[in-house]
């Protein structure tokens, strides 16, 4: 029981130094070595598969390798932490949650793109979410600029904040490692592509079940978010809807080829009430999507402030609900 509470601090304390410090820069992060860990896998791997069968089977050997791998390492250096002293357990797995979340490194990267706009003008923004977007930016506009990076935000909410907390609420640190060790695969090899239609099939499937629930979650929490936000207004004129954000998550949630990423993205264009997704193009070749919410009001580059909002309030109820059941739980 000792353990477990020192778990639910640690996620507790993790989600404040995210808060704090976000991703420094100068410090190494273990979703890199992951990464690294993926790309020297792959070579081996998806080296001299000449047939579809043997490339979706080394894809899903390569999936579990680094699922297994990554739950492995971080379950060991825990229980050697612990088996030192509960203190250095805690402290070791406190750094990790901190580690695992993103609140304030998505806030901070997306306002380089607000700030670029407002400062710089558009070669200068379009060079900035070049930074947080896979789609080709060379000839966006500042719509399709702002649009790219509140989009962003609202999927990375999920990715980077809700399911994290949701398998750390299981697992603690472990939970949230193994989680983004299938997130990082699935944003590295699960393209639908000559080269990884195939092989990242597997660690793309996997990503899908793994963000079932908590996208789900998210998309919910989103709307909720909208309701907190739109109290909090003091102008008459209003940016925030819970009314329309449910309306809109309830209707075009399932519009991306993805079950998960338009969740949350359905709940905070309805939210913000404006108009998201749309075509795209990607290495040059234009990808067609539908249009995900209604422009109640056009899109504007304040909407990127607006989108931290609804995450910053989303990240808040989601830590404050798994604090919540396991201080019940332990409870009981």
């Amino acid at each position: 029981m000792q353990y477990f509470w020192c778990q639910t601090g640690a996620v507790a304390l993790g989600f404040l130094l995210d808060l704090i410090f976000g991703d420094p820069h100068w410090l190494y992060h273990p979703v890199q070595l992951i990464g690294s860990l993926i790309s020297k896998l792959e070579k081996v791997l998806l080296k001299d598969t000449d047939s579809d069968k043997k490339k979706f089977r080394n894809g899903a050997l390569l999936a579990v390798l680094v699922t297994v791998l990554t739950g492995a390492v971080t379950i060991l250096i825990l229980f050697i932490c612990y088996r030192i002293s509960m203190t250095a357990g805690f402290i070791v797995e406190s750094v990790m949650c901190y580690q695992i979340l993103a609140v304030k490194s998505l806030r901070v990267e997306s306002m380089k793109v607000y700030t670029a706009l407002k400062q710089d003008g558009l070669p200068a923004a379009r060079t900035a979410v070049s930074m947080i977007v896979g789609r080709d930016t060379a000839q966006l506009d500042e719509h399709g600029i702002v649009r790219a990076a509140v989009e962003t935000v609202a999927e990375n909410t999920s990715d980077g904040v809700i399911a994290p907390l949701f398998y750390m609420f299981f697992f603690g640190a472990a939970g949230g490692f193994i989680y983004k060790a299938v997130n990082t695969m699935d944003s590295m090899i699960g393209y639908k592509n000559d080269k990884y239609l195939y092989f990242g099939r597997f660690a793309a499937k996997l990503d899908d079940v793994l963000n079932f629930i908590p996208s789900r979650i998210g998309g919910v929490l989103m709307v909720l978010s909208a309701g907190i936000a739109s109290l909090a207004e003091r102008n008459s004129e209003k940016h925030y809807s819970m009314k329309n954000a449910w309306k809109i998550f309830l209707r075009d949630r399932k519009k991306h080829s993805s079950p998960n990423s338009a969740q949350t993205e359905a709940a905070c264009a309805g939210a913000l009430m404006v108009a998201l997704s749309g075509d795209n193009y990607y290495f040059g070749k234009l990808v067609k999507k539908p249009q995900i919410g209604d422009a109640v009001r056009p899109l504007e580059a304040e909407d990127i402030k607006r989108s931290h909002v609804l995450l910053y309030i989303s990240a808040f109820l989601m830590v404050a609900a798994v604090l919540g059941l396991r201080v019940a739980v332990g409870a009981l």
